[in-house]
């Protein structure tokens, strides 16, 4: 079943979001550090969020800055693995980042296509992400290039 499935499954009923979130988590245990929520996912969207907590502030007592960084790849590859085609992979292969503003609330990472993504041979795909406060104001923002390309036969 494919991630796209699961969450469709999943993000209607009681407490599916957080299942999903979970899920996700024990496929890749690292995310875990910074105890995502997804809100939302279909094919070139993805929208997590966290909330501050000590777990994942520094010692200004702002949300880390490599947390935000987690909530970027997090979303960007999440957004990615449900757009592209299944008879195709991707993997990050670099990320750019801004930080823009002290991270002093809970925070929403968003992330979108910034390019079109070309299936014919193994080609870029940059992904976007904001990441806004509670105030809705955008205290990071990152672009991640994802390699894409055919899998083997």
């Amino acid at each position: 079943m494919s991630t796209l499935n699961i969450w469709e499954k999943l993000s209607s009923k009681p407490g599916g979001k957080w299942a999903f979130s979970k899920a996700l988590c024990l496929k890749a245990p690292y995310f875990a550090s910074i105890s995502p929520k997804f809100e939302e996912l279909r094919p070139e969207f993805c929208k997590v969020s966290i909330s501050k907590s000590r777990k994942v502030t520094n010692h200004l007592g702002t949300v880390h800055a490599i947390a935000m960084c987690n909530m970027a790849e997090l979303s960007g590859g999440t957004m990615t693995e449900v757009t592209v085609p299944s008879t195709h992979r991707w993997i990050p292969k670099g990320m750019t980042v801004e930080y823009l503003k002290k991270a002093t609330t809970g925070l929403v990472a968003t992330a979108t296509p910034a390019t079109t993504m070309d299936l014919i041979k193994p080609s870029e795909y940059k992904v976007n992400i904001e990441v806004k406060d509670q105030l809705d104001e955008i205290v990071f923002k990152a672009t991640i290039t994802m390699w894409i390309s055919a899998k083997k036969a």
